[in-house]
């Protein structure tokens, strides 16, 4: 099986400030202390004794996207597909992103096709690539678009599509306290916008039901 490496090359997102210095654990352990006393409790006392470092180390898993080079995961492709040059999905990918407004949690769906062209990719790179967007402090709007933006400079395929359908806790557990409300976005590149079959398919795949599947 031939192997080709995407010539493109892209900046990775970073947070805001790139290049100031990180603060230390000890710092940020010390920020939570902050805010639980803020929020009116005791952190010396027992429940909360150790509550900075699990706090921080529980940042360290939500943000872990920050570490991660999303074009990196998708430069090693597969160019022996015999041919095939129809719709590549995958369906009901669970996503787990937060909100930068109000850093609580964004939890949901995501569902990313594209159409290669020449070549594809493994599919569990797709799943890591929005897992790279999702683990930072985002709004859904941009996390769909950096997820099919980056297919598709990457990949240079005929078309990518993206849709994220997704609850927001800053609505449901703040605010207006709306819960049972998903908020839908997409963000069509390629075959997927200019050709309203391609679109069509396309959508009816992603809502339509599959045969359960055998273990």
């Amino acid at each position: 099986m031939d192997i080709v490496t995407s010539p493109v090359s892209l900046t990775p997102g970073k947070p805001a400030r790139a290049g100031t210095a990180r603060p230390s654990r000890a710092e940020a352990e010390a920020a939570v202390r902050t805010l639980l006393r803020w929020a009116g409790d005791d952190p010396e006392r027992e429940g909360l004794r150790e509550t900075p470092q699990r706090v921080v180390r529980s940042y360290e898993e939500f943000f872990a996207g920050y570490g991660v080079d999303p074009v990196a995961l998708l430069e090693r492709t597969f160019a022996e597909t015999e041919g095939y040059d129809e719709i590549v999905l995958l369906r009901d990918i669970r996503l787990e992103s937060y909100c930068e407004h109000h850093m609580v949690p964004i939890v949901g769906r995501a569902h990313v096709a594209y159409l290669p062209h020449r070549r594809v990719v493994g599919i569990s790179k797709l799943v890591r690539v929005i897992e790279a967007y999702a683990k930072r402090l985002q709004i859904q709007e941009k996390l769909t678009a950096q997820i099919a933006n980056t297919i598709s400079e990457v990949l240079q395929p005929r078309g990518v599509a993206v849709v994220i359908e997704a609850s927001h806790q800053c609505m449901t557990t703040r605010g207006v306290h709306k819960p049972g409300v998903a908020m839908v976005t997409s963000r069509m590149l390629g075959a997927f916008r200019d050709d309203p079959t391609t679109r069509r398919e396309f959508l009816s795949m992603i809502r339509g039901p599959l045969a359960p599947l055998a273990e």
